[in-house]
């Protein structure tokens, strides 16, 4: 299989080296990047082929990944149309929807929508994907090879579901971080120096997630577990359910659904 990249930023980055990794012979790997400094980079770092502008040759591929910016993805795409013929395009491109991305290629309609999130950039994202119904089982495949390079993914019926993809796992790293950086704070009121409460802040939420990854339970039952009959654990509980925190949380998510349609809207304008 060859890929070709539109496009060489973080993601596309993550990428590659996942797929290094995993054995992909970067022979097959080649980027199209307009910024100079950005390919020099990839070369040294991968050892892939890059080239300035999409042309004929670089879009001799089984895989063509769409990883500009969602604004400059029209653009980007001008001079791509003419040379598709039977490429799986796939868009990791946040809240651009594929009506929009085929229309922009000329009706091409052989296109998968996915939503990585940060964590992919070590290896362990959660990727959601929607695939055009004219997508057969070969190309589900290859964009299961390729997103799976960086973590697990999760594949939706609808495309309607992919903000509210975006809204769980897209936007999710920042609500993790929001909560350690809520827990480092305290930690720090009750006395601790900055070191020891990132340290206690961090390790804490790494090992309960890991915890819940392995268990088969859900995570209501593990929580439970935690929380003693009059205990330190249910004295803060009870302080979160009297703020209404679980509602807020549900809130926020909502918002940022809600925020993905509109942009969608938005950036799909002619």
């Amino acid at each position: 299989m060859k890929i070709t990249f539109l496009g060489g930023g973080n993601m596309a980055s993550a990428l590659i080296g996942g797929l290094k990794k995993q054995g992909f012979a970067v022979a097959g790997i080649q980027v199209v990047e307009p910024a100079a400094e950005a390919r020099e980079r990839l070369t040294a770092a991968f050892g892939v082929r890059c080239a300035a502008m999409a042309d004929a040759a670089t879009l001799e591929c089984e895989a063509l990944v769409l990883s500009v910016k969602p604004q400059v993805m029209r653009e980007a795409l001008a001079p791509v149309a003419a040379h598709l013929s039977t490429q799986l395009v796939i868009s990791i491109a946040a809240g651009l929807r594929m009506a929009d991305i085929g229309r922009w290629l000329g009706g091409y309609k052989r296109l998968v929508r996915t939503m990585p999130n940060t964590p992919a950039l070590i290896g362990a994202g959660i990727t959601g994907l929607y695939a055009d119904p004219s997508v057969d089982r070969e190309g589900r495949d290859m964009a299961e090879k390729i997103l799976g390079a960086v973590g697990t993914v999760l594949w939706v019926a609808d495309e309607a579901k992919m903000d509210a993809v975006t809204a769980v796992s897209g936007s999710g790293p920042a609500y993790v971080f929001y909560f350690i950086e809520a827990l480092e704070t305290a930690a720090r009121k009750l006395g601790f120096d900055d070191v020891a409460a990132r340290k206690l802040a961090v390790e804490t939420f790494v090992g309960a997630s890991r915890l819940a990854e392995s268990s088969s339970e859900p995570v209501s039952v593990l929580r439970q577990r935690v929380t003693s009959k009059g205990g330190t654990t249910e004295a803060a509980l009870n302080s979160f359910a009297s703020d209404a925190i679980a509602a807020a949380i549900g809130r926020g998510v909502k918002a940022a659904d809600n925020r993905g349609r509109e942009l969608g809207d938005l950036m799909g304008k002619d």
